[in-house]
C-alpha cells in the first residue's frame, strides 16, 4: 500500500511480464499448468506477488522487506498502486523461494531491528500464502508485520494471526458514508477486525490518509481518533498526507482516476488532524 517496487520501470505500463523484472531476482514460477498452480494456490504454496522493496522507517520499525501481495477487494479513490488492486497484475511466486529471499536479510533485520511486512493489495485476500510466508519468517525469528484495511479480517486465522507481530490498520475514515465513497465497501469488517486484533493483544499501528475535501472533515478525524482510542492494542497512530504521486497509475492501466483536481493537505491541517488523536492520548506522527 505504499511505495514503489524494487527494480521497477518508470514511464512505461507494467504488465505481468515486465513485473517479474520488479521481483529482484526471486523467481516466477511460470512453470505449473492450471492445475497444479490451483492446488499451490489453496496451500500456501503459491502467491500472486507484485513486488518487493527494502525500506527503512516505513511500513514498520527497523528496516524491513516490503512485499506487495496482488489483488484488493477495495477500490480507494486515492490508491497510488492501483496496479495491485487485480490478482492477475501479480506473477506467481513460490512461498519457498520468498522465503530463500527473506533469509538473505537476517543480519540486517538483527541489525535494525526490523523484519518483513505483508502488503498489497490486500495481504488478506491471500490468507494461505500469507499463513505461510509469515510461520517461515517466525521460525527464522524474524519480525513479522501485516499491512490490511482489515475489510477481510475474517480471512485471517488465529493461527495466522499468531505469527504476526505488528498490524498496521489502515483505517480510511470513521464514518460509514464517507467509507464507502472512499472505498465502495462497508465499514463494519475493519471495525470488527481492530476489535479482535485487542482481544488477541497484538501490537496494532493505525493509520489514516487524510484526504481534502473527501476524509478531512474534523467529524470523520474525530470518528476514527475515538475507534483508535479504545483499541488497547494501538501503539501508534499515522496520519498520512494525500498526495498525487500515483495519479498517473491509474491512466496507465486504463482506470479513470477520481481525485485529479484534489491537492495535499497543508502542514497545518496535517497537524490539526494529528492533534485530534494526541488529545485522546494516542502517539501520533
Amino acid at each position: 500500500m505504499t511505495s514503489a517496487a524494487v527494480g521497477a520501470p518508470t514511464g512505461a505500463p507494467t504488465t505481468p511480464r515486465n513485473r517479474a523484472s520488479m521481483l529482484g531476482g526471486i523467481p516466477v514460477a511460470d512453470h505449473l499448468d492450471r492445475s497444479e498452480a490451483l492446488s499451490a494456490q489453496r496451500a500456501g504454496e503459491l502467491g500472486s506477488v507484485h513486488s518487493w522493496e527494502l525500506v527503512t522507517a516505513v511500513d514498520g520499525p527497523g528496516t524491513r522487506m516490503t512485499t506487495f501481495l496482488a489483488g484488493c477487494p477495495l477500490r480507494c479513490l486515492y490508491c497510488h498502486n492501483p496496479d495491485t488492486m487485480s490478482a492477475n497484475r501479480g506473477v506467481p511466486v513460490l512461498a519457498d523461494d520468498l522465503l530463500a529471499r527473506i533469509r538473505r536479510y537476517r543480519g540486517v533485520f538483527a541489525a535494525t531491528t526490523g523484519g518483513i511486512t505483508l502488503s498489497g493489495g490486500e495481504v488478506l485476500q491471500q490468507p494461505a500464502f500469507a499463513a505461510r510466508i509469515l510461520r517461515g519468517a517466525k521460525e527464522l525469528g524474524i519480525h513479522t508485520a501485516i499491512d490490511t484495511s482489515g475489510f477481510l479480517g475474517r480471512n485471517a486465522t488465529d493461527e495466522l494471526l499468531a505469527d504476526v507481530d505488528l498490524v498496521l490498520l489502515d483505517v480510511k475514515s470513521g464514518d460509514e458514508d464517507t467509507y464507502r465513497r472512499v472505498t465502495g465497501r462497508d465499514l463494519a469488517p475493519t471495525l470488527e477486525f481492530g476489535r479482535r486484533l485487542a482481544d488477541l493483544g497484538i501490537e496494532t499501528w493505525i493509520r489514516f490518509v487524510l484526504v481534502p475535501g473527501l476524509t478531512d472533515d474534523p467529524a470523520n478525524v474525530a470518528a476514527v481518533a475515538d475507534y483508535a482510542a479504545e483499541l488497547s492494542c494501538v501503539t501508534r497512530v499515522e496520519i498520512l498526507p494525500f498526495h498525487q504521486m500515483g495519479r498517473d497509475k491509474w491512466s496507465e492501466i486504463g482506470l479513470e482516476y477520481a481525485l485529479p483536481d484534489t491537492q495535499a493537505p497543508s502542514a497545518e491541517a496535517v497537524e490539526e488532524a494529528r492533534d485530534i488523536f494526541r488529545a485522546r492520548g494516542l502517539v501520533t506522527y
